[in-house]
């Protein structure tokens, strides 16, 4: 089989039939296992196929990106702060207000167990694995951005949609500048969090 089209029988399995298959439902613990046995691929491709190498690269522009993120951090914080306060006040920084314990777990836990096996799949894998496949380079990273939001398929609920596929958008243009695993998972990370402590984490599955 030619490389191309194993790539392609790849891709497809990897970002469209799994992450829909966990739409449907049949048991969780076999979901578990065919999640765990994709990711354990991913990271064989990522270190025996395309070579990486697990490491900070020394020459990141951490003032660039800190301001950045933080004006598109202020951006979704009123954005977010508005909506939630108009569709489901009672939401409204509740976890963090009432919870606060479990507001820090779950952030740890979801940065450190979520976020990042996310953006090596989504952001590392795809650009380092998948650019061949395509020619235009704005295509590349609007295919990026909707096969992330299918991946939120098994929430069923078309504001998650919106919500992934405007944030894929943003974490492939930053994977896309910088090459960084480090930095996308980071603002994945924080903006993620933010939707949780201002009170979206219902519909994106954080713990309540």
């Amino acid at each position: 089989m030619e490389p191309v089209r194993y790539k392609l029988i790849e891709f497809f399995i990897i970002f469209i039939v799994l992450p829909v298959s966990f739409a449907i439902p049949y048991p969780v613990i076999l979901k578990f296992i065919l999640g765990i046995i994709g990711f354990v691929y991913v990271i064989y491709v990522l270190l025996k196929i395309e070579n990486n190498r697990f490491k900070i690269a020394p020459n990141l522009n951490w003032k660039h990106f800190w301001t950045e993120t933080g004006i598109k951090l202020l951006i979704i914080a009123i954005l977010t702060s508005v909506f939630v306060w108009f569709t489901d006040r009672e939401m409204f920084f509740e976890v963090v207000i009432n919870k606060p314990l479990l507001w820090l777990v779950i952030l740890i836990v979801y940065s450190l167990f979520s976020v990042y096996p996310q953006e090596l799949v989504y952001r590392t894998l795809y650009f380092q694995r998948y650019e061949q496949l395509f020619k235009n380079k704005k295509l590349f990273i609007f295919i990026n951005a909707v096969v992330f939001s299918l991946a939120h398929t098994m929430f069923r609920n078309p504001l998650v949609h919106i919500i992934t596929f405007l944030g894929g958008i943003l974490f492939a243009l930053t994977y896309n500048k910088t090459k960084s695993t480090l930095l996308v998972s980071i603002e994945h990370a924080i903006y993620g969090s933010w939707l949780f402590t201002v009170g979206m984490g219902n519909m994106l599955g954080f713990p309540s």
